[in-house]
């Protein structure tokens, strides 16, 4: 800024108007100053240029060039005013690049709270101690414990829980056990009881022994469903703990329930089995269809013979099914039949479901397997 300024004591006292020359080289560039009032404050002196020196000692009348050096800094206070009681804010021409530790602490802005990013939580205070002698702190602690402790229906609730959820996997392991365990083990029954018969058969020879020369749960024959894939050994009897929970299927052969042999000239062969569960050799005879093959395995000979008929429901009581001349299978007269029995629906025992077959084929066992068992 070029021209002359008035200038104002720093400490707000107004200086004596007059001139000051400049110095002869502000900026320290080697060049004198464009403007030899550029720096001047203050009206001109009289007298010739350059004035004379300046006194050394400083009044409050009198001003004089700042040295150089500490130009732009503030000047020292005079001794009848303390610093700590003033402050005196920069001039308006200090520049930017003054170092900010040069300025008086009364610039400074004061800090601001609201502009800090984290600030610390004060801490919640501390519950106020029991007041009171030893009983009364006894008392409250006995209070807070029973605040702690669950209500009783809490307790009833949880324990319920805990028992139902054990009742649930006893139910979920004994569902595993009836559906897939039981089977495991039944076939495992069966497939010994087949060797056991086979053995049985390469060391006796021989023919087949006469009808009721069993006992229950006693093997005599092996039964085959090509189309399912069934192969089971059939034993005296149709008692579920002897017989049909080991895999086996059982003949009605005792009683008034009692029915015909493969090997007897005519009659009805009659068995059950399991639809479900120990090995369930029935599961899927919903699936036969006429003509499909059912072979029976004796010690001499192999009886082929062909689904004709199904009954898919009827009541557990109707004994008729299993008659020489099955009701209901659409024989008309005497013959050589087979009848399967077993439950439905399935996982239930509601109801029989009956298929019927007729003896299509009579091979000696020393002639080799039938066509059913060889294709």
């Amino acid at each position: 800024m070029n021209g002359l300024r008035p200038e104002r004591d720093p400490w707000g006292a107004p200086a004596p108007e007059r001139y000051a020359p400049p110095p002869a080289d502000p900026y320290g560039q080697g060049e004198p100053a464009d403007d030899p009032y550029e720096y001047v404050r203050g009206e001109r002196a009289p007298g010739p240029w350059p004035p004379a020196p300046e006194p050394a000692a400083w009044s409050p009348g009198v001003s004089r060039p700042l040295p150089p050096e500490n130009r732009f800094t503030a000047r020292p206070l005079p001794p009848e005013m303390p610093p700590e009681t003033v402050s005196r804010p920069l001039p308006p021409e200090v520049p930017a690049a003054v170092p900010p530790q040069s300025r008086p602490s009364a610039a400074l802005p004061p800090e601001d709270d609201a502009t800090m990013s984290l600030r610390p939580v004060p801490a919640a205070p501390a519950p106020p101690l029991p007041t009171g002698g030893r009983a009364e702190r006894r008392r409250a602690a006995r209070r807070a414990e029973r605040a702690r402790k669950d209500s009783l229906g809490v307790v009833v609730s949880r324990a319920l829980g805990e028992l139902f959820i054990t009742l649930g996997v006893v139910l979920l392991l004994f569902v595993a056990y009836q559906l897939w365990w039981t089977n495991v083990i039944a076939q495992q029954q069966a497939g010994g009881a087949a060797k056991d018969l086979r053995r049985s058969w390469a060391r006796d020879g021989g023919e087949d022994r006469d009808a009721g020369a069993f006992s229950p749960g006693e093997g005599f024959a092996i039964v085959y469903i090509p189309k399912l894939d069934v192969k089971a050994p059939i034993a005296e009897g149709t008692g579920k703990h002897k017989v049909l929970d080991r895999g086996m299927v059982g003949h009605y052969g005792k009683g008034p329930l009692k029915t015909a042999m493969p090997w007897d000239r005519q009659g009805n062969f009659a068995l059950a089995g399991h639809r479900n569960t120990h090995g369930e050799p029935f599961r899927y005879v919903n699936r036969l269809r006429p003509g499909d093959k059912i072979v029976v395995e004796t010690k001499s000979t192999y009886y082929t013979y062909e689904m004709t008929s199904r009954l898919d429901q009827t009541s557990p009581a109707n004994v008729g099914v299993i008659r020489p001349v099955p009701a209901g299978s659409g024989f008309t007269g005497p013959g050589r039949y087979i009848t399967l029995t077993t439950c439905t629906p399935e996982f239930t025992s509601t109801y029989r479901m009956i298929v019927w077959g007729k003896m299509v084929d009579e091979r000696p066992r020393g002639k080799g397997k039938p066509d059913a068992l060889v294709d």
